[in-house]
């Protein structure tokens, strides 16, 4: 049993363009995202074909509007787990707790632009500084930890370290999730530093804590920089899904397929040029050839 045939994570342009070309193939879509998420958001493009001068905003709102005139239903949700169960059926957990069921996927969820450029950032990489709850969070087990985010990735994280250890702290300037997410949040032992920031990592040969800006420091033994939704590393590397040689980008063919059968990807998270005209191109490939695989189970 199936709740949509494709499913699609992120709410560009790729993510956009993919709802209305698999919508228009008489397939039941779901894109979950939110469309401020989009790097176009709240910039002005000049260089798409078509369009002299136009703000990202107003292109992203008509995406939404011509993805619903088309079918898709869309929700204002990250995606924080997916999976595939024994019968090939793709499984997608919301930030909310409702878990999607769908036979095709499409990542369209751009790439995590996730360092903070902080002192002591780069040179304690691998030394207690981690992009990775879900890769790193085994080696954190009883120790001092620090996430900071915004979104659901910082916040599903820190929920995650929290069962390896007792010690978390989330450190965030405006925690922005679903309601159910931040009730969780709420309910746990996660100590919170809302309307902060950190200024500066301390440690020599490993972290040893943070500094925020109102002049606190934090003792931790690691920091986890979660920054926006969940990244193609925490949601499709523990799917087996293949990463290009470089382990930032899914690796696809020209019909936007990964290694996986049923799981497609478009856009930013394809790898360069960041460009929206690619993002659309390969969007528009991602779509219909998703709606062409799940005909085969109906």
């Amino acid at each position: 049993m199936i709740d949509y045939e494709v499913i699609i994570l992120g709410c560009g342009p790729a993510g956009l363009q993919a709802a209305i070309h698999a919508a228009r193939a008489k397939a039941s879509v779901l894109v979950m995202g939110r469309r401020e998420n989009s790097s176009i958001s709240g910039t002005h493009m000049e260089n798409y074909f078509g369009v002299s001068y136009t703000a990202g905003e107003d292109i992203l709102r008509t995406g939404v509007e011509q993805a619903k005139k088309s079918g898709a239903a869309l929700v204002c949700e990250d995606a924080v787990e997916t999976s595939i169960d024994g019968e090939n059926i793709i499984l997608v957990k919301s930030e909310s707790g409702k878990i999607y069921r769908s036979r095709a996927l499409i990542f369209t969820i751009g790439i995590t632009r996730n360092t903070l450029n902080l002192p002591g950032e780069k040179e304690l990489v691998g030394k207690g500084v981690s992009y990775c709850v879900d890769c790193d969070a085994n080696f954190f087990k009883n120790r001092k930890t620090v996430v900071t985010g915004n979104g659901s990735a910082a916040v599903s994280g820190a929920l995650t370290l929290i069962e390896y250890t007792g010690d978390v702290s989330l450190v965030s300037d405006k925690i922005n999730v679903d309601e159910k997410l931040l009730n969780q949040l709420k309910s746990s032992s996660i100590r919170v530093f809302e309307g902060n920031a950190i200024s500066e990592i301390v440690g020599k040969e490993k972290v040893e804590g943070v500094k925020l800006k109102n002049g606190e420091t934090i003792e931790t033994d690691g920091i986890f920089i979660e920054l926006g939704a969940k990244g193609a590393m925490e949601l499709a590397g523990l799917m087996g899904i293949g990463m290009d040689d470089s382990f930032k980008y899914l690796a696809v063919n020209r019909q936007q397929e990964t290694n996986t059968p049923g799981i497609y990807a478009a856009g930013d998270i394809c790898g360069p040029p960041w460009q929206v005209a690619k993002a659309v191109g390969e969007g528009c490939v991602a779509g219909m050839e998703a709606a062409k695989y799940v005909k085969k189970f109906r």
